[in-house]
Formats: C-alpha cells, structure tokens, sequence
C-alpha cells in the first residue's frame, strides 16, 4: 500500500494568483510558510522556517481566492507532486501540494472567515467554532525530554 498525503497548518506568504484552465476550471496557486521552533543542546532557540507551494482546482479554488490573502491561516490536506517543464535555462522542476481540502485559519480583523471546504464534497462550507481567545503562538513547555524515558 502507498500513501501521498500532506498536511500543513501555516499562513499565505502572498495573495493567491487565480486563473482559468483551457477548459474553463478554475485553479490557483500560494504558498503557506510553516514554522518549527525549539531549543538545541546548548538552549539557545532556533526557528526553521518552511514555504510550500499548493495549487487548487475547482470550487475549491475559487473559494480560496475569495476568502483568503496574505497572512491568513489555513490548514490544507492533499498529496504531493513534482512537475516538470524545459525552460530555456534547462529543465525546471516544482514541488507542490494538490490540495484536497482545506480548513480557514482564525479570523482575524478585516481578514478571511473561520470555515473548511473538501474539495470532493459540494459547494458547501461548514463554520467551525470561534475559538474563545485569539491564537497568536503556541507555548511548548520548558522541560527537556530524556530519550531513556521514551518507552519505545
């Protein structure tokens, strides 16, 4: 058995470019920056910073473009697939996640709306609950964790 699948929970780096297919579909195309954090031996915090670049079709596409712009929330679920193109520099290659479903980040001021989509259901979107106080970063606790602890 294999799997392909991504999720991602980041926000948009850039407002989604929409377009139209031969055939009249709509597709867009963003990308969503992710953060990791955390202390190395010595303490010190680092960050690594990640940009995935998802593309999107249908009415899944044109909900995007319409709810969402740079810096708003989102988590996506899809698969991953590499394309490639000749160029005249030479072959060109691109990763990116084919979104499936996707879930709008918190809303905030002037920003896009709370909801999800999967792109396989109708054209209906489903509100989630408004969280009771804004989600700004996450707190992970102090503590160092012994790998002899680990009972696996």
């Amino acid at each position: 058995m294999y799997l392909n699948k991504a999720i991602i929970y980041g926000n948009l780096t850039r407002d989604p470019e929409r377009r139209s297919l031969p055939s009249g579909a709509s597709v867009v195309n963003f990308s969503v920056a992710t953060s990791r954090v955390w202390k190395d031996k010595s303490g010190v915090k680092q960050e690594d910073t990640q940009y995935h670049n998802i593309v999107a079709f249908a009415q899944l596409a044109d909900l995007i473009s319409q709810y969402l712009h740079k810096g708003s929330g989102v988590l996506v679920e899809g698969r991953m697939q590499t394309r490639s193109w000749d160029s005249p520099e030479g072959k060109k290659y691109r990763t990116e996640i084919v979104a499936d479903a996707i879930q709008f980040g918190p809303k905030r001021e002037g920003g896009a709306t709370t909801g999800s989509y999967e792109s396989k259901a109708t054209s209906t979107s489903q509100p989630a609950e408004q969280p009771s106080a804004p989600l700004d970063t996450i707190q992970y606790p102090e503590e160092d964790i012994n790998p002899d602890d680990i009972p696996f």
